[in-house]
């Protein structure tokens, strides 16, 4: 068994897929990369507004996303670079995308927090929290309707339990039989506040349950049992057993936003999260296996100048042409035909 979230020891190599594990350390790796670059590019004044860093999360994106077709599709949270690049969304587009340059996931006008990208069933990050959650249903649904076999993945964070779209989605979701996976990102905290101190029962799985909806409970920064927990509930969707939870307690080890110092948490608490950062653990069971740190670290330096590459290719690139800031905009008219006696 692997170790738990407080840093013990990490899993024995046995009966393990090394050369698949191998792969995707080096997907976290490009996460952890990108997500560093992006810090960097805010720090130097490159990207602007809030900048959600997944930091220490980035074995639920990778072990979850690893379990999916390019066809099947993901909704995401205001926390969703890993996600994205995870699905396999190219990462210099999504880089433009975040310094709102041409040639971006959206050309420019999504941002972090709304990142998107149709061409690998990636429907969109939200800056509402449990707002996707709805939305990730109606995409069911609509599977369900033209007789597709895709399924929908849906992340969200703990703190999303405490909003009706958690309970209302679920609700439909079961009622219908639909093919959703519905990840909870457990890392702790609603923003500023710890999700504990005003989260009444037992969590997203116990409220799954009530609701007869099947969840799993994992150590969300074990590699291993994500993909496995993953591959187990993919695999149950597409036979149509119906909508799946997965509750992956993970931790988020910087700030709500890449500028928030935390000084809200406990000190030392942050700080001593980091020996059960997942990129710790599945390193120690690969360099276990038999897999040289040399190949390692030529992995997560790959990744480092890749991402390094696309902060300075997305500062160097044009910005997106104003002009496409009213394309994709529905006009309805004048809002002031509505309002008039006769209407």
């Amino acid at each position: 068994m692997t170790g738990g979230q407080d840093g013990a020891p990490a899993a024995t190599a046995s009966n393990h897929d090394i050369p698949r594990l191998t792969a995707l350390h080096g997907l976290m790796a490009r996460i952890r990369a990108f997500e560093r670059a992006a810090e960097t590019g805010q720090n130097r004044g490159l990207v602007l507004g809030a900048v959600h860093l997944s930091i220490g999360q980035e074995a639920v994106a990778a072990g979850v996303c690893a379990q999916l077709r390019r066809d099947d599709l993901l909704l995401s949270t205001h926390r969703g670079h890993g996600h994205t690049l995870a699905k396999g969304a190219d990462a210099r587009a999504m880089m433009l995308e975040l310094l709102g340059k041409a040639g971006g996931t959206s050309d420019g006008r999504g941002g972090s927090m709304h990142i998107a990208d149709f061409s690998v069933g990636m429907l969109g990050a939200n800056g509402v929290v449990s707002a996707n959650i709805p939305i990730a249903v109606g995409a069911a649904q609509a599977i369900r309707l033209k007789g597709g076999d895709q399924v929908v993945v849906c992340l969200f964070g703990d703190g999303a339990i405490n909003r009706g779209p958690f309970m209302e989605g679920l609700n439909w979701a079961k009622v219908f039989n639909l093919p959703v996976l519905f990840v909870c990102e457990d890392n702790g905290w609603s923003a500023t506040t710890r999700t504990s101190t005003l989260t009444a029962g037992e969590g997203a799985a116990a409220r799954a349950r009530s609701m007869d909806v099947t969840a799993i409970e994992i150590d969300g920064n074990d590699l291993v049992a994500v993909d496995e927990a993953t591959r187990d509930a993919v695999a149950r969707l597409r036979a149509g057993e119906g909508p799946i939870l997965i509750h992956a307690r993970t931790y988020r080890l910087l700030g709500h936003t890449a500028s928030d110092p935390a000084g809200y948490r406990p000190a030392g608490e942050a700080e001593g999260r980091w020996s059960g950062d997942p990129m710790r653990r599945n390193r120690a069971l690969l360099e276990a296996a038999g897999v040289p740190a040399a190949e390692l670290d030529a992995l997560e330096q790959a990744a480092t100048d890749e991402m390094t590459a696309a902060l300075d290719a997305a500062e160097a690139a044009p910005w997106a042409p104003a002009a496409l800031a009213l394309e994709d905009v529905q006009d309805a008219g004048a809002p002031a035909r509505f309002w008039t006696r006769e209407g």
